[in-house]
C-alpha cells in the first residue's frame, strides 16, 4: 500500500476533528470535509440522533454544504475525506455530485460500499467514476469508533 499524501493525512485530520465533535455529542464519531483546491469548502459530522434523521450522515450533511457554497450539485475538482468507509448511501451520493475524489480512514466490512461490500465509486455502468484513496489514517479513525462503542456498552 502507498503512503498518502501529506495533504491527505491532513484533511483526514480535519475529518477527523468533525468525528470527536460527533462522538461528544453522542453521535458515531464519522466526520467529513470537502476540499476545492486545497481549502476546506465543508465539514460536518453525523447527525442522525440529534436530527432523528436517517440521512444525516457526515458525508450527507457535507455534499449540501459544499453544494450550497458553489452555488452547483456538481461538484468537480472536489475531493472527499471521510472517517469511515461510505455506506451505499453516501457512496451514492458522492458519485452523483461527480466529486474528483474520495478518501476514507476506515473500511466498514458491515456497510461499506466502496471496497468491502460494493464498489460503487469505480462502477463502470454508472456515469462517473472518481478515484478512491483508502486507508488514510485508518488506525486512528478506527479506534475513536471501537472506543466510542467500548464506551456506549459500558
Amino acid at each position: 500500500m502507498k503512503e498518502p499524501a501529506d495533504s491527505d493525512r491532513k484533511h483526514m485530520q480535519k475529518a477527523l476533528s468533525q468525528a470527536r465533535e460527533a462522538a461528544e455529542m453522542g453521535e458515531v464519531p464519522i466526520g467529513a470535509v470537502i476540499v476545492h483546491e486545497d481549502e476546506i469548502i465543508a465539514r460536518a459530522h453525523n447527525l442522525r440522533e440529534s436530527e432523528q434523521d436517517p440521512t444525516a450522515h457526515a458525508e450527507m450533511l457535507a455534499l449540501r454544504k459544499a453544494a450550497k457554497n458553489v452555488g452547483s450539485w456538481r461538484l468537480e475538482g472536489c475531493t472527499i475525506y471521510v472517517t469511515l468507509e461510505p455506506c451505499p448511501m453516501c457512496a451514492g451520493a458522492v458519485q452523483q455530485a461527480r466529486l474528483a475524489r474520495l478518501v476514507y480512514g476506515a473500511a466498514d466490512p458491515k456497510s461499506g460500499a466502496v471496497d468491502s461490500l460494493y464498489s460503487i465509486p469505480a462502477d463502470e455502468r454508472l456515469n462517473h467514476q472518481l478515484e478512491v484513496e483508502a486507508g488514510v489514517c485508518a488506525e486512528e479513525c478506527g479506534r475513536l469508533l471501537r472506543e466510542f462503542f467500548a464506551d456506549l456498552r459500558g
